[in-house]
């Protein structure tokens, strides 16, 4: 079946050929005469074009999207010489140039030819002085920026190539661009030359016309001076009116373009969308106008019509502007409502906050820091002990206000979970007894949030007396910053997150990298190693000596995956630093367990794929719980640390058995404990 070609199809595929012809045509109407009528088709297509031309530039978004406009305005120029030459030669031969000619003279300057030469004139002027010239010098400035720009632009390109922000084929056709621009305006600059030498030649052809036409009227047609005066000059008037009408329309369409800046938008939607937006301004402008209309003198009728046209105008933009910001915000809230709607918007409410701190309504000036609060410096501050003490990063912490607390309250949660709470008077000062100080003070019974010991909120004025007498006395915010540094120690095995751990690993990475690759992932995964760190955390354990840790895991591992194993290989590597704790003077004050008790607990070692754990009957644990109540207060009434001192091989059930009983209790093995460290044992947990 043939396709049908559309004659807009037709003219395309034929329109260089037309264009040639149209050229051809130009010239040959310089030379051979044409008739009126023809003439007058001729003059109404110069006119026709002219306002197309114009239409285009009005509508015209970029100046190179019509590029072609050099060419065209000079073809156009060339078409009006050549009309003028043709009409000029039957003003001069016949004394009739056309109707349309004849026509402009009689209607459009009512027959006068003095008027019609004025108005001729002043055409010429503003064509020439005004849009020309200025169309011309635009012109001219922009090729000269267009062309000082390229090599910046051709640099933007190359950079914006190399960073891959762009392909070869948009960096080509940016160059194309830039090129195409910097043609076109040089063009431009050159075909407004065009413009203003057809300018010239009108007043020099109409001068030509007037004088040849009143000589060949008096000494060839034999007319008097008035009707030959009269009758070439209305033609000639006519004439140039004809042809000037079109050739300002050009003139102005070339100012459009080359006056045009970068928009989005056609030449109308830029003057209505920049110029009617505030309706302010027509309030004024009508309140001035209608100001003059009142004053004495002046033509009130057309002050007062257009101040209210100035007035109704301003208020319909102003109904404009609250109907348009009344659909923006309903498109808003329908926006929002779809995005809750959306199901992939449920994943952002599945993110829960690591650590947050939850304060009440009168606690907020401690985390203000326009009202002197330093909760956010201390919490710095807080962060980087924790790193320096334990080797634990600490994630953000987040604060907010809570006002379902009570007032002084603030609670501490970990991965959304309350895990510890507290209260705060801001405007007191919470005093300890450090046990050896018998003078009693007045104030608010409260509980040290931290250790859980016994402590009194005072007012500051009893501050000095309460530390003369030996109390311990701390402010508010070191309260809370205290019990929050006990909270991440206690629960430092939970905030490690592999994602921590990938950060050390990283850290260490960069100083150590043979002890890196050789265990991870060869050896380990990431996963194992965090939860070998996680288990020296939870028993307060360092982890900051993090080359020391994974050279051990390197040298075990192969040997054993089990993490619990590998932890206490851990440990004994790190034995200087964690008996030292609880070193005083270079003895080592502990408990320890009987050898018959650590045989039972041995015995009773269950080894399972998922771990191994001790299986003791309830009466031995029980008998073993109370025999360690029973020896513990041996060694916290002298002043020391909770410790067990045990074989390597029991430790960790030992640890299993008595964590839930008694969490703070240390549990060591004899190999962890420096060699050079007296032991003094002031008691035995047996059964």
């Amino acid at each position: 079946m043939a396709t049908q070609t559309s004659p807009f199809a037709k003219l395309l595929k034929y329109s260089d050929i037309l264009i040639a012809i149209a050229v051809i045509t130009i010239v040959v109407m310089m030379i051979i005469p044409l008739p009126s009528i023809i003439l007058d088709l001729f003059l109404t297509l110069n006119i026709t074009l002219a306002l197309v031309i114009v239409m285009v530039a009005l509508y015209n978004i970029e100046p190179l999207d019509f590029s072609v406009f050099p060419s065209l305005l000079l073809v156009t120029t060339l078409f009006r010489l050549a009309l003028n030459v043709s009409s000029t030669r039957l003003i001069l031969l016949d004394g009739f140039a056309g109707d349309v000619i004849t026509s402009f003279g009689n209607f459009v300057v009512g027959g006068n030819p003095l008027v019609g030469f004025i108005v001729f004139v002043i055409l010429i002027i503003i064509q020439f002085i005004v849009i020309t010239r200025g169309a011309e010098r635009v012109a001219e400035v922009g090729a000269r920026f267009t062309l000082d720009a390229m090599p910046g632009k051709q640099m933007s390109i190359d950079a914006d190539l190399n960073a891959g922000l762009i392909s070869d084929v948009e960096a080509r056709q940016r160059r194309r661009t830039i090129q195409r621009e910097a043609d076109f305006y040089g063009a431009m600059d050159g075909a407004s030359k065009f413009v203003k030498g057809d300018a010239i030649a009108a007043i020099i052809i109409i001068i030509i016309n007037i004088v040849g036409g009143f000589a060949i009227g008096m000494l060839q047609r034999n007319m008097d001076i008035t009707q030959a005066l009269h009758t070439y000059t209305l033609l000639t008037v006519g004439e140039g009116l004809v042809n000037q009408i079109p050739a300002l329309l050009i003139s102005t369409a070339t100012g459009i373009v080359v006056t045009r800046a970068a928009s989005d938008s056609n030449l109308g939607q830029d003057i209505v969308g920049q110029l009617l937006t505030n309706p302010r301004i027509f309030f004024i402008a009508s309140g001035v106008l209608l100001i003059l209309a009142m004053i004495p003198g002046l033509p009130g009728i057309p002050f007062f019509l257009l101040g209210s046209i100035c007035f109704g105008f301003a208020y319909l933009l102003r109904q404009n502007v609250v109907d348009a910001a009344k659909t923006e915000l309903s498109m808003q809230e329908e926006k929002e409502i779809e995005e809750v709607r959306k199901p992939e918007n449920v994943v952002s409410l599945l993110q829960v906050d690591l650590m947050e701190l939850e304060i009440g309504y009168s606690l907020i000036p401690i985390v203000d820091t326009a009202q002197g609060g330093d909760l956010l410096n201390r919490i710095v501050m807080i962060r980087r002990q924790c790193a320096l003490e334990m080797g634990l990063i600490v994630p953000t912490i987040r604060i907010r206000d809570n006002i379902q607390l009570k007032p002084n309250a603030y609670i501490v949660k970990l991965k959304g979970i309350e895990i510890a709470k507290g209260e705060l008077l801001l405007d007191h000062f919470m005093a300890m007894n450090p046990g050896t100080v018998a003078e009693e003070l007045v104030g608010i019974d409260t509980i040290e949030p931290a250790f859980g010991l016994p402590a009194l909120w005072i007012p500051d004025f009893n501050r000095e007396r309460a530390e003369l007498a030996g109390y311990t006395v701390v402010d508010a915010v070191s309260v809370l910053a205290t019990h929050l540094t006990e909270v991440i120690r206690a629960h430092g095995a939970e905030i490690l997150g592999r994602q921590e751990v990938q950060t050390i690993i990283d850290s260490v990475r960069q100083t150590n990298p043979a002890v890196v690759d050789e265990l991870v992932p060869n050896l380990l995964s990431v996963g194992d190693i965090q939860k070998v760190l996680a288990m020296l955390l939870r028993e307060r354990v360092s982890i900051r000596d993090m080359v020391t840790i994974l050279e051990t895991l390197a040298d075990n591992a192969a040997i054993t995956k089990d993490v619990e194993v590998l932890a206490e290989y851990v440990r004994q590597a790190l034995a200087r630093q964690i008996s030292r704790q609880y070193v005083q003077n270079e003895i080592l004050t502990c408990l320890t367990i009987d050898p018959q008790l650590e045989n039972t607990i041995n015995a009773g070692i269950q080894r399972t794929e998922h771990g191994s754990y001790v299986a003791l009957d309830p009466q031995t644990m029980q008998l073993i719980i109370n025999s360690l109540n029973q020896e513990l207060p041996k060694l916290t009434e002298r002043g020391y640390s909770p410790v067990v001192l045990v074989s390597p091989a029991t430790r960790l059930y030992f640890r299993k058995l008595t964590e839930r009983v008694a969490p703070n209790l240390v549990v060591l093995s004899f190999a962890e404990v420096d060699p050079t460290t007296e032991v003094q044992a002031v008691g035995m947990v047996k059964i």
